[in-house]
């Protein structure tokens, strides 16, 4: 009598090891892009919010420095809640440069005016816009908000449309978000700055 004592894997139990295998290696990978993915948004949204912090500290010293323009006008030209018109010195040069801040969808733009010509004039077809930050989503269109010379962190903003001689603090509020379509959600981020130059007598 024969006996067959022949220790191996049948074919079944091949196919079977290998499926568990590939099973294995799958969930592996997906893991690991899951994981990537997931850093991906994480440092995109970290990265934008830097910029936008960066945005808002800019314009807070912006505001904090506005002064009458190189022509005399006064230093706040507009005041509207989703732009604002002001000249200050940006450059540190001898001339104050007009600056706008403005929504466009769901973006914040810089316009930058500077003063040319004898006389000096701000020639708008001259202004250099930038884009300042992407992926705003403002639940309304407000974006600035304006206080007069009472305020004194708890009175309600003034009401529009505001009358830029009037105007003694500026608030800006974004809220921002880099891929709605994942989470972390919607940041916010706000600030509200003294017109250091316009004092009242």
């Amino acid at each position: 009598m024969f006996i067959n004592n022949s220790k191996g894997f049948t074919l079944i139990e091949m196919l079977a090891g290998i499926g568990i295998f590939i099973l294995l290696i799958g969930s592996i990978t997906a893991f690991f892009i899951s994981s990537t993915q997931n850093q991906t948004i994480i440092f995109n949204q970290l990265d934008t919010q830097g910029e936008v912090r960066k945005v808002i500290q800019d314009f807070v010293g912006e505001i904090r420095s506005a002064t009458y323009s190189s022509i005399g006008s006064y230093p706040l030209l507009e005041a509207s809640s989703s732009e604002i018109i002001f000249y200050t010195n940006i450059d540190a040069d001898n001339l104050r440069e007009r600056v706008r801040y403005f929504l466009v969808t769901t973006t914040l733009k810089k316009g930058i005016i500077k003063p040319s010509g004898y006389p000096l004039m701000y020639n708008t077809s001259s202004e250099s816009i930038t884009d300042v930050i992407h992926s705003v989503v403002q639940t309304s269109s407000t974006i600035f908000t304006y206080y007069d010379a009472n305020y004194t962190g708890v009175e309600p903003p003034l009401v529009q449309p505001v009358n830029p001689s009037a105007v003694r603090v500026v608030g800006i509020q974004i809220f921002i978000d880099k891929n709605p379509s994942s989470s972390p959600n919607v940041f916010g981020f706000q600030a509200k700055a003294n017109i250091r130059t316009i004092k009242d007598n």
